[in-house]
């Protein structure tokens, strides 16, 4: 394997690494709410899996073999299942964090 293999999957752990700091020193507390954090990630891997699930059936869609690590879950790869996981949640810290941000600013004033 090369390590074009794993730019994806690179990708989106850093996209978590880039926003974990926004849960311990902001204070976004998303890991520390497990349910809200489910309730963000389920619905879109459930809608966004099933519709790459079809996507790829099909042939309408499909991953260049190159940058993934051949491992899936069906059809689907494991790297963008885990995107669908990861992205949410990095959203969900971001917004988070602002919110904490606004709060402190607003209570300063």
């Amino acid at each position: 394997m090369t390590s074009d293999r794993w730019q994806y999957m690179c990708l989106i752990t850093g996209c978590l690494i880039a926003t974990l700091p926004l849960e311990f020193v902001i204070g976004a507390r998303v890991y520390r709410q497990g349910r809200r954090a489910l309730w963000a990630i389920v619905p879109v891997l459930a809608v966004f899996g099933v519709w790459d699930w079809i996507a790829i059936s099909r042939g309408d869609w499909w991953f260049a073999a190159r940058y993934m690590s051949g491992v899936r879950v069906g059809v689907v790869p494991i790297e963008e299942i885990a995107f669908f996981v990861a992205i949410p949640l990095c959203a969900l810290l971001t917004f988070e964090a602002v919110r904490c941000v606004l709060a402190r600013i607003a209570s300063d004033a």
